[in-house]
């Protein structure tokens, strides 16, 4: 089986993260919720990882380095938790259901929100910067589309909008494929999924935020901390993390993190010369329309024109043993940008190899003579 789905969850795991991950599984217990020197040493542990995860990403503060169960819930929380009645945001066209959803939800509380289009298919930080106005509460984007690959120029968008503005980014796609300093790049508010370019386990994703930010829960319950209290916690990162953390998760995040510090300037090289080689042979495949250029994020988005994509996904598993994913891969509102209906999107990590990549251009290219199923 060659795994090419790695947008959607990381294949492969360094064995550091799978060995940490199995002995938190064989002895752990509570983190925090209990006062014995087993639930004090789990916490111990997701403070170690907690400071892992905020120094890797150039996070403003242990405490609002808030661990969540994937990215939808981190954004859920810099979005619903964050944005009031009569705020306005600007966000683009290119951004997951994980943003857009809970947006559409906010509108229909009294949120205003302006969409930036795409520029020659690219995500524009000008574009953006446009529709910011003086008001404007935030601005959300994604710091690479799921879809292309494409990145904005993070730090012209924070140069270019109000200093009062507030700045959150989705960083599914982008954290552990390229160096990410919330600080430096101005981000007051970053969403990551640890199961993809972080290397960790489903399960282990977080939020990190500054000062400028201060989240209202959108989660309710038990914390460990102040239980005499009917009302949520009023510190981080207790106020966001209501019941049982998944321990396991955290811990190989941390691991993952570990891993990539040492790890990151080859995988950076590795995915780049991988993605640069599937465009170049499939821009020679006639028949295949590319919507991706090369990109750090292993992200290769075509269209086979004369297969549907999802039917082009199902055949590359079924009759080669490849996965990759077809549709609107949850960003609806980017494809109609495209004047797309639906991509093949292959995905490509540093855990792949040259001549997966090559059995890959072999499939594709006889499906695309093969149009008789």
């Amino acid at each position: 089986m060659i795994y090419f789905d790695n947008a959607a969850t990381g294949g492969y795991k360094p064995d550091s993260v799978i060995n940490a991950a199995a002995a938190a599984l064989k002895f752990c217990a509570n983190p925090g919720r209990s006062g014995h020197r087993l639930s004090l040493a789990c916490l111990e542990r997701v403070y170690v990882c907690r400071k892992l995860i905020c120094d890797f990403l150039g996070g403003y503060s242990y405490e609002r380095t808030v661990f969540t169960k994937n990215c939808t819930e981190a954004l859920n929380i810099a979005l619903c938790g964050v944005l009031k009645s009569g705020d306005e945001v600007v966000t683009t066209v290119a951004e997951h259901n994980s943003v857009l959803r809970p947006l559409e939800k906010l509108k229909s509380e009294g949120v205003k929100v302006r969409y930036a289009p795409l520029k020659d298919g690219r995500i524009d930080a000008g574009e953006i910067i446009k529709l910011v106005k003086p008001s404007t509460r935030a601005v959300v984007v994604t710091l690479a589309s799921n879809v292309t690959g494409a990145a904005p120029d993070i730090k012209a968008l924070r140069a270019g909008i109000p200093q009062s503005t507030l700045l959150i980014c989705d960083g599914a796609q982008a954290c552990g494929h390229v160096p990410v300093n919330m600080e430096n790049s101005g981000i007051d508010v970053l969403a990551v999924a640890g199961h993809k370019g972080l290397l960790a386990m489903q399960g282990g994703s977080a939020l990190l935020f500054s000062e400028r930010v201060n989240p209202d829960p959108v989660l309710f319950g038990g914390t460990g901390s102040e239980s005499y209290k009917l009302e949520m916690p009023d510190f981080y990162p207790d106020r966001l993390e209501s019941g049982t953390l998944c321990y396991p998760a955290i811990v190989s995040l941390g691991e993952g993190v570990m891993y990539l510090r040492e790890n990151l300037t080859e995988h950076i090289e590795k995915v780049t010369s991988m993605t640069r080689y599937l465009i170049e042979q499939l821009s020679e495949t006639d028949g295949i329309k590319l919507y991706s250029e090369p990109n750090p994020y292993g992200i290769i988005a075509f269209d086979m024109q004369a297969m549907q994509s999802e039917m082009a996904a199902f055949r590359l598993s079924d009759e080669y043993s490849i996965c990759v994913r077809g549709g609107l891969h949850c960003a609806p509102l980017m494809h109609k940008a495209l004047g797309s209906e639906g991509l093949v999107r292959a995905s490509v990590s540093a855990f792949n190899t040259r001549g997966e990549c090559e059995r890959f251009v072999s499939a594709i290219r006889a499906l695309a003579v093969d149009k008789s199923r």
